[in-house]
């Protein structure tokens, strides 16, 4: 992100958050589904059983995958396809690019930040720069970039 570009940022409002992740629900329904699909063909058409070890291989692998989806994401241009309507961008909190450490670190601390009712989520409500307890553990901020300035 240029210098220019991290001036025409700002917190992303926790309303512009919610509406990515709902929008995000798409592509990783879609990548559950052939996870599924996939567990379900090397188990011979057997479904997994709830509570047992496939079931939390299976819980792993979809948690897996939903990481690689986001954290790549994230890693190539700060955003996810939930994101990119609304021009929201996972940056650093110097505004720079955030390395892929810390988009690891934003992806697991976000799973118990969701988990736990979405509390981590919420803080970015009372928080003065609007970042969720994940921002925060991981170095990391949600802002939302300026429109594109349109040619007259």
């Amino acid at each position: 992100m240029t210098s220019s570009a991290r001036r025409s940022a700002q917190p992303a409002h926790f309303g512009w958050r919610l509406l990515a992740l709902v929008y995000d629900a798409l592509p990783i329904v879609a990548l559950w589904f052939v996870v599924s699909v996939a567990v379900l063909l090397l188990r011979g058409g057997s479904p997994v059983v709830p509570w047992t070890l496939a079931f939390w291989l299976q819980c792993a692998a979809l948690w897996l995958v939903t990481g690689l989806y986001t954290v790549g994401s994230w890693r190539n241009g700060g955003q996810t396809m939930g994101m990119r309507p609304w021009r929201l961008r996972v940056v650093a909190e110097s505004g720079e690019a955030a390395n892929i450490g810390q988009l690891a670190r934003r992806y697991a601390w976000a799973t118990p930040s969701l988990l736990l009712a979405g509390l981590g989520l919420l803080l970015a409500l009372f928080d003065a720069e609007r970042r969720a307890l994940h921002d925060r553990l991981s170095g990391t901020r949600m802002v939302r970039m300026e429109p594109p300035a349109t040619g007259g």
